[in-house]
Parts: structure tokens; sequence; C-alpha cells
């Protein structure tokens, strides 16, 4: 029975959990009654698009707007909306609802699918991001909709405004404007270029960060997570939307041809979609292979813990530039706002960058050789899924079957965590109460 317990722990659970609400998610998608031409999708093509879905990446095969009706969408949406607060959060809100007691194992669990810090709390702040999830989203939808009201019957606008708002807090990147086209008609659109990110830097950041802040309010202080989180979001916006204009800004193909506030729109939206959001107000493929290159690098980067947003982490980064500079400068602590980091938390930072460079290398160099198109698109659309983000310069609907199933396998890695996952596919074994000699090699 001890066995049994040991071969479920937390880790195996969450990675099993996105992969049951995957396979349930396909298997609806692949039904005819989904579609417009009453054919449903091609197993792989089902697979594909519910994995989008479920982690939230927004990368697409099929045109979500014209190749799916109303249930498909739906569904879609459904899929977004469990993905993006997960699985654990929503069994959660299931059990509070039916009376249920939260018992320590399930708070274990909640704990580590939200990337919380302890178990303290996790109940109140799991309904926390259930009432501001609802309250963001509805907001969000409000704005959308009027937006949309003009050029739509209220219906649709009410509709298009409920699916881009969640779909946008998801930061899923999944749109219904037909013809992969995105929101590339509205790219000096002030409404649109500032709701949709102003949507999907809020969950970017971390529902334990909002919560951080609404106690801040109270006059409490914010937590060394908190303040480094926000630090490393802001600055990898600002560095977005910089070196986005600087690139792009003499492109004829983009925004050259825009006024000063069109630029600054489109270069404001481009900057910070990066952040796993997906959606795009520019064609990525008229986009130079410079700032394709730039924006796989903030990609990788992605958002920030405890959030929908997947890549690497903003804090993950942080911390291994904060050591970076503690061993350049002399220092024997990683130091940052008056605190001390732990060296653990460096190591399992190295740790994630390193299986995570590894698949994208290993996944680039075989669809490089699958796949008919240039290097720098392909490193591109592979970022883009391992960060969930869904930026494509238009080839997704064009790979391979091979390639298809990589991408699969690169959303999912990117939404449950390389380390998550890591540790659900190997055994801990306990520390053993013995140390080796020390001995030091060669580096740099």
């Amino acid at each position: 029975m001890q066995k049994a317990l040991q071969l479920f722990t937390p880790a195996r659970i969450l990675v099993s959990g996105f992969l049951f609400l995957i396979l349930m998610g396909s298997i609806l998608l692949s039904l005819p009654i989904v579609t417009n031409d009453g054919q449903g999708l091609h197993p792989i093509d089902a697979v594909f698009t519910a994995t989008s879905a479920v982690c939230v990446t927004g990368l697409v095969v099929v045109d979500t707007g014209t190749h799916f009706n109303l249930l498909g969408q739906m569904i879609i949406l459904t899929l977004i909306q469990v993905g993006g607060l997960g699985f654990m959060t929503v069994t959660t809100l299931i059990a509070l609802v039916l009376g249920r007691k939260i018992g320590l194992r399930q708070r274990i669990l909640i704990q580590e699918s939200m990337n919380h810090l302890s178990t303290a709390g996790v109940v109140r702040l799991t309904i926390r991001v259930i009432m501001t999830t609802l309250l963001i989203e509805s907001i969000g939808a409000l704005v959308l909709f009027y937006r949309f009201l003009p050029h739509m019957d209220p219906t649709q606008a009410a509709y298009f405004g409920m699916f881009h708002a969640i779909s946008a807090f998801a930061n899923a990147g999944f749109d219904l404007m037909g013809g992969f086209r995105s929101f590339t008609d509205y790219s000096t659109d002030l409404v649109i270029s500032f709701t949709l990110p102003i949507l999907f830097i809020l969950s970017g950041l971390g529902f334990h960060v909002l919560s951080d802040i609404s106690t801040h309010r109270r006059g409490e202080g914010l937590s060394l997570h908190s303040k480094v989180a926000l630090s490393m979001t802001g600055l990898l916006i600002l560095l977005g939307v910089i070196g986005f204009l600087a690139l792009e800004w003499t492109n004829p193909d983009t925004i050259q041809g825009l006024s000063v506030p069109g630029k600054l729109l489109a270069g404001f939206f481009q900057g910070v979609t990066p952040r796993t959001a997906g959606f795009s107000t520019l064609d990525y493929g008229d986009l130079r292979r410079s700032t394709l290159f730039f924006i796989s690098f903030l990609m990788f980067i992605g958002a920030s813990p405890g959030g929908t947003g997947g890549g690497v982490k903003t804090t993950t980064v942080a911390a291994l530039l904060l050591a970076v500079r503690s061993e350049l400068t002399g220092r024997s602590e990683i130091e940052v706002y008056q605190r001390r980091l732990p060296h653990e938390v460096v190591v399992r930072a190295l740790v994630i960058v390193t299986i995570a460079i590894c698949l994208i290398v290993t996944i680039t160099l075989i669809l490089s050789l699958t796949e008919q198109q240039d290097f720098i698109i392909i490193f591109f659309e592979v970022v883009s899924a391992f960060g969930t983000v869904g930026l494509s310069t238009g080839i997704t609907p064009d790979l391979s079957y091979i390639a298809r199933f990589l991408i699969i396998v690169l959303m999912y890695v990117g939404r449950v965590g390389p380390m998550t996952l890591g540790l659900a596919l190997t055994q801990r074994h306990s520390r053993l109460n013995r140390r080796f000699p020390e001995e030091r090699i060669v580096v740099g």
C-alpha cells in the first residue's frame, strides 16, 4: 500500500491530470458534430488542438473561427479555461461546491500545481484565484463587447468578447477572427492594443503575485517573489517594446507605413505578446529574421510562476542572473532586495533552463531535417510551442505529422514544466547521510 501511494506523487498526478484533459479534449474534437464540414478532425489534429487548448498555447493547424461550429468552439474555450486555471483548481472548486473537505494530500497537489511556497492558505488562494479570474475576464469581455458591437450584432459581439477575454487572460492565443489573421485588422486600434495585453500581463504575473498585491494594499509588504516577478516582468516588457520597435521601425512589410502613434501601439502589443499570450496585430511571417530571433528569446523566458503562462519563467532567469552577478562581484551570497537567495533555488533554476535548452535544440534539429523551412522559422515555432506562446510565422498547418507530434510534446512539457515532468518520470531517492571527499574541476 505504501509503495502504491509513493507511485502517485504530486508531480505524477499533475502530469497525468493534464494528459487526461488532453485525451478527453481530443476525443470530443474528433467528433463530426463539432466541425462545420461535419467530418471532425483527423486524430493527430484533434490531439494537437486539444493540447494547444489545454496547454494554453494557441498554435493551430485549422482555423478556430471557421473550421469549428459553436459546439466545437465552446469545447475549446472550456479546455482553455480549465487548462489556464489548472485542473487542480477546478477540482478543488467542485469539491468546495459539493461541501467536501480538502485534505492534506489535496492541499499538497494544489501547492504543486500553483507553484505556491507552502500548503498554508492554498484553499483560500484557490478561491481568490477563481474569483479574480472571473472578475477580470468579465471586465475584459465587457470592454471587448463594446468594441465589437459597432461591427457585429449584440449576441455575436458578446460571444466574441467573452471568448477572447478568456483566451487572453488564459494566455491561450485562440481567436475567432478567421483566416489565421489573429488581430491583424486591429494593429492601430487603441482598445484592442491595450485591453488584450492588460489581460495577459495580469495573468502572466501569477495568481499569488496578484494576491500579494491585494494584501499589500492593506499595509502588508510584498514578498520577495512578487518583487522579483514584477521587476522582471516590467524589465522584459520594456525590453520587448524597445527591441521590437528598433528592429522593425523601417520594415516596409510591417510598421514602416504606420503613423508614429500606430507604430508605438503595434510595438507595444508585439513587445508584450511574447509573455506567452499568442495574439498578434501584425503578420509574423513579414517580420525580419533578427526580430524573430529576438522574440524567441522573450518567449523562452515567458511569464512568471503560478500563472497561466509558460516558458522557463521570469524568476528562474532572475535567479540565474543574480547568481552571475554574485559570482562576478565576488560575493559569497546571492542577494536581492536585502534578502539572500538559497543556493538550491539557483540549482533548480539551472536544471530548468538546461532541460529547456536541450529539448529545444534537439527538436529544432529534428524539425530542420523533416521540414522544408528556414532554420530560424523552425526555431521560432519550437520556442513558441515550448513557451506555450502560440505565435507563428504561419507554418503550423503545413507541418508534417512528425513535426506536429513533436510540437505536441513541447506544448505539453512547456505547460506542466520541465522540472515537474522530470520529477514525475524519475523516482527521487531520499538523501543519504554520507559525503564524499571534495575535489575541484577546472571550468571556464
